[in-house]
């Protein structure tokens, strides 16, 4: 049995431990941006350029070999490439694809679709992505306007009885929204829980997702939503990169609001040393280090490899992303 599988077993039956929280990796930005993607060769040295696929290819392959994640997320191109080097024969990391690129995460240069009220989209072939993984991301993201929600939800109604076909496991990424029609800022939490909920109410559980990926949209929303469903396992996206302060605060504050699995993409591929930032997950989770002992932690390993870090100490201890501020411990 994988890790995953394992720790939901644990996790839906009420015997939830911090040693059960479950880490995924997401590697799968090439289905958003281009060349841009795999991010830069040097986070200290822009004149590198940008990494290629086949380096960032490259990455995957050492997180999972590292061990600490559950979960490797990637897009489909990548998963047939990586799996065919034989990573995940013996490993416990359950690979995953992003099984659908709705237009909110397209981000080619100069481009504007993001701004504009999601729409779905599906590039992902099931039966050709069943050879390498039994496990898939679909998104949505609901923005208060009936038309674009109702399409939405068409699209993943259809994504589910081709997965039933395809003996395709799924989980459920709900953004908040990206062009919200009519609701203010706080409104926005509410919206997102009562809509996923509103959403899972009709299935059954060989339909239903897996666990959820979604923002932190702060301790009450979160605890909110994980209060409602003991079995509905909620899972919080990293976001954007910030700094390594925001990386551990999110991970403390999440779990401790009831969060079960973290999903971080950018918090993980920017960091100066990416294995060493995921080798401090688990005693965050654990609550052996404190959000500010990790920092500290992680700055040490960085200054005893010779690597140098992007900011100092001071810096990187700042909390710069606002739902995480004023958070009692």
């Amino acid at each position: 049995m994988k890790s995953l599988d394992a720790k939901l077993k644990r996790i839906t039956s009420g015997k939830y431990k911090p040693s059960d929280f479950i880490i995924a990796d997401a590697k799968d930005p090439e289905m958003s941006a281009g060349v841009s993607s795999p991010g830069p060769r040097d986070p200290n040295d822009p004149s590198k350029g940008m990494a290629n696929v086949l380096e960032f290819r490259q990455t995957i392959v050492a997180v999972v070999k590292h061990g600490i994640v559950d979960v490797m997320l990637v897009a489909a191109s990548s998963l047939e490439a990586v799996t065919a080097k034989g990573i995940f024969k013996k490993s416990h990391v359950t690979p995953a694809i992003r099984a659908n690129d709705a237009t909110d995460i397209w981000r080619a240069r100069h481009s504007s679709y993001a701004k504009e009220m999601s729409r779905p989209f599906r590039t992902a072939n099931l039966a050709h992505c069943r050879k390498f993984a039994d496990l898939g991301l679909y998104s949505v993201t609901f923005n208060n306007d009936l038309d674009h929600d109702y399409k939405s939800l068409l699209a993943y109604n259809d994504f589910r009885i081709d997965a039933a076909k395809n003996r395709f496991r799924h989980f459920l990424e709900v953004f908040n929204p990206n062009a919200p029609q009519g609701l203010s800022p706080d409104q926005v939490p509410a919206f997102v829980n009562d809509n996923i909920l509103r959403t899972v109410a009709g299935m059954t559980k060989a339909d239903r997702p897996l666990f959820l990926k979604m923002p932190f949209n702060g301790r009450r929303w979160m605890e909110e939503l994980a209060d409602y469903d003991p079995e509905l396992v909620v899972g919080i996206l990293g976001g954007s990169g910030g700094t390594t302060r925001d990386t551990f605060e999110l991970l403390h504050q999440g779990e401790k609001s009831g969060a079960r699995i973290a999903l971080f993409g950018r918090k993980i591929k920017l960091a100066e040393s990416p294995l060493d930032l995921l080798a401090l997950f688990p005693r965050v989770i654990a609550r052996d280090l404190t959000p500010e002992e990790a920092v500290k932690s992680y700055h040490a390993t960085l200054a005893k490899k010779n690597l140098r870090a992007v900011r100092t100490l001071d810096d990187d201890q700042q909390i710069t992303e606002p739902v995480l501020e004023g958070y009692g411990r």
